[in-house]
């Protein structure tokens, strides 16, 4: 599953059929999958945004 999220986020174009064959031989079903891909995007939209704002990291979150 994490390297699903890990592909997903960092080469989103290069995902195929064989990475949720994958995810789905290791148990997870087709729901768990779509759940997988919804939070994956939902951090990369949330990112893009604040990036795209400018919104500066709180002092209180380390790298």
């Amino acid at each position: 599953m994490l390297s699903f999220a890990i592909k997903l986020t960092v080469t989103p174009g290069a995902m195929n059929d064989d990475d949720t064959q994958v995810l789905r031989t290791a148990g997870f079903s087709d729901r768990d999958i779509l759940d997988i891909v919804e939070v994956v995007a939902y951090y990369a939209y949330a990112n893009r945004i604040a990036d795209g704002l400018g919104i500066e990291i709180e002092p209180w979150i380390t790298d």
